[in-house]
């Protein structure tokens, strides 16, 4: 272990010396990028319950004290976070959270029913009803989440559908582009319920091959 709190890497060879055994050394870079990981995923918890206000600045130093780890996986997390624009660097400060204005918020909701709306909409004309089924469970944890209020565990399983259901476009750059997006939102002051309804309304529609349904709920989910 480090000064800085994290497991070190590989050691340098020294003559006559044996060296650190490869295995020993991938073990070490994974157990980093492990804990690199769960910081990120913990950030982006926080983030969605609001436990990191929008406006507010924070320093990798403080969050890692908050998080029992080293200042670096955090920083190396909140890089990860800004280039998906949830937070801004502050020079010699720390990291900004993102505030989503109405208009902001309003522009991703655009941009997300241009983006998945034709797509799920040709896939219900195109895909068999049985196709469907398979979305089940990752509906039904939406709604699991919503009734328990949790908006991290929400915005996890909300992601996990909506890639599922886009996914069987085969596009994968659709996907990602969609995941990104989504990964904007904000979740403060969602009907978490009435959301997760809209994927069991939208699937029951796309499994009874009723079109006219299926564009009402997604315009309605996605807009």
């Amino acid at each position: 272990m480090n000064q800085r709190g994290e497991r070190a890497g590989p050691v340098p060879a020294v003559p006559g010396q044996r060296s650190t055994p490869p295995s020993a050394a991938v073990r070490g870079t994974v157990e980093r990028t492990s804990v690199r990981r769960q910081v990120l995923d913990a950030l982006r918890a926080a983030l969605v319950s609001g436990d990191l206000v929008p406006g507010a600045v924070y320093s990798a130093p403080a969050l890692g004290e908050r998080f029992g780890v080293s200042a670096t996986p955090v920083r190396e997390a909140m890089q990860q976070l800004a280039q998906e624009g949830a937070v801004e660097v502050v020079p010699n400060r720390g990291f900004r959270v993102a505030e989503r204005t109405a208009r902001e918020r309003a522009e991703l909701s655009e941009v997300r029913g241009l983006i998945e709306a034709p797509v799920v909409l040709r896939l219900a004309r195109t895909l068999p009803a049985d196709r469907w089924t398979a979305l089940r469970p990752a509906a039904d944890a939406t709604v699991a989440a919503a009734a328990r209020g949790d908006l991290a565990a929400y915005a996890d399983a909300d992601r996990a559908f909506h890639r599922a259901l886009l996914a069987l476009a085969g596009n994968e750059q659709l996907v990602r582009i969609a995941d990104d997006l989504r990964r904007r939102m904000v979740w403060t002051g969602c009907d978490l319920r009435a959301d997760a309804a809209q994927h069991v309304a939208l699937l029951d529609a796309l499994e009874g091959q009723d079109l006219a349904g299926a564009e009402h709920v997604v315009r309605r989910h996605l807009g």
